[in-house]
């Protein structure tokens, strides 16, 4: 069974850094994107950053030039460097891979507060 597993959140001040790690476990024949969503308290799920299977790079406007995606297609996994971190930030964050479904990881509480 595909499953994707996040390490990584925290509690961080505001102006830190964090770096998420999603691993998938299990058989899995292709994958395409990769990407990271993230789910505030009382607001839907959307979408920060993905990767496609060609490299390219997207991000939520509120992220860019703070948080930089990578994979590691060999491994596949997938990374979420976080840096100056806002209290906005503050979320559970789920990493999505895409291959013949979408698989979603368990979710990691990443906290930024003073």
């Amino acid at each position: 069974q595909v499953q994707p597993v996040e390490s990584g959140g925290g509690l961080v001040q505001p102006g830190g850094s964090l770096r998420l790690s999603c691993a998938v476990s299990g058989i899995i024949f292709s994958i395409n994107a990769m990407g990271w969503y993230r789910q505030a308290p009382g607001k839907q799920r959307e979408l920060v950053a993905i990767v496609s299977s060609s490299g390219m790079k997207n991000y939520v406007d509120s992220v860019k030039g703070r948080f930089t995606i990578s994979r590691f297609n060999a491994k596949n996994t997938v990374y979420l460097q976080m840096n100056s971190l806002k209290p906005e930030d503050t979320a559970v964050y789920y990493c999505n891979v895409v291959g013949e479904t979408h698989y979603w990881g368990q979710g990691t509480q990443v906290t930024v507060s003073s």
